[in-house]
Parts: structure tokens; sequence; C-alpha cells
């Protein structure tokens, strides 16, 4: 599974095993919590910051809005501004990675991320939570950090590796929740996007 460089290989290896005449399957599983589809909390980039454990529901269940975004290299405010993003939603990003990215278990560094121009905007919308759909918000050996401050710092939740490739550009019920863990700055989760029924 593709994760991002430096980060452990995830490893699931089972421990117990019925066929082995175990009276049940029992796996171990080991992978940083920024693998796969995850979300960050603000501990992961700002001292100070809230754990996963606090973060609202609010943030990841709820009407959210794909927006389709063109611009082959990042996600840039002049392309937001066509969208008119509102205080208090939840916009997930769909951009070329979800066509290409998930295709290959190699990691992909051109991936396309969100600008700091862009995330700054963002945070002058109000907006409650983000999500992209390839491994981080910030550009690998780009911006990844001032990226991620300036949208934790914030009160932004962030969702990384969505794959978006089935989903067109619309509203939706978004329904995504990490595995909670006391002062976690990151957790695995599932997301799950279906019709908006508003």
């Amino acid at each position: 599974m593709v994760h991002w460089p430096g980060d452990p290989e995830v490893t699931i290896e089972r421990m117990r095993k019925i066929e082995s005449g175990d009276d049940c399957n029992v796996s171990t599983i080991f992978m940083s919590a920024h693998t796969g589809t995850h979300i960050d909390s603000p501990f992961h980039f700002v001292k100070s910051g809230v754990g996963i454990h606090d973060l609202p529901l609010s943030a990841v269940i709820g009407k959210a809005r794909v927006i389709e975004i063109v611009d082959p290299e990042s996600i840039k405010a002049e392309e937001l501004r066509l969208h008119h993003i509102r205080k208090g939603e939840r916009i997930l990003f769909k951009t070329l990675n979800s066509e290409h990215c998930w295709k290959t278990d190699d990691f992909v560094e051109d991936f396309v991320y969100i600008s700091t121009d862009s995330s700054k905007y963002l945070v002058d919308t109000k907006v409650r939570t983000i999500g992209v759909d390839y491994l981080s918000v910030g550009g690998y050996n780009k911006n990844i950090n001032q990226v991620h401050q300036v949208l934790l710092k914030s009160g932004i939740w962030i969702i990384e590796g969505l794959n978006l490739s089935r989903v067109k550009q619309g509203t939706y019920e978004l329904i995504c929740l990490p595995v909670k863990i006391e002062k976690g700055d990151g957790a695995p989760a599932r997301a799950v996007l279906r019709p908006y029924k508003g």
C-alpha cells in the first residue's frame, strides 16, 4: 500500500490462526497514523494543538461539497474563488490525483497539492473541514509544513488520502470517522459519501 516516504510500510500479520489450531484469528497491524485515508489533528503540526480524540463529529459528518480542480499542478486561490466557498463548509477537492495516483503502489511525488495562498484563502473563508485526494494537503518537497500549519492553526480539520475517482462534483453527505486515539496527531479513517437529501 502506498505510504508517505519515510513512514513505516503497512504490515498486517496473523498472530493467531484457526487453521493452525487456535480458537480464533487475531492480527496485528503496524503502520503510520497517516497511512491511507486519515484525518490530521491540529497536534500533527501545532505543539499545543488538540489531538484526534477532540475531533468534533460535526467536522466529519454532514453536508459536504466535492469541487473538481482542473489545475494539474496545485489548487490555487483563483480557481477556488470560482466556486464561492462559504463559511462552515466541508470541502473535498477532486484533482487529477484521483485519476492517476491511486493506480500505482509507488509514491507519486508530483501530486496536486494545495498552494500556500489557497490555504490562507480557505482560512479566510472559514471552512470547517477540507479533504484532498492524495496523502498530503501540501506538496512533496514544497510547502508541506506551511499549508498544514496555516490550516491546522486556524482550526480547519484535514482529511487526506481520499479516493474520489468515482465521485462527481456536487453535494453529498459525508461520514468520515477516525480511530479515536488519545492525543493522536492523526488517525486512519473510513470515508463515505452518499447522496445528500437535505
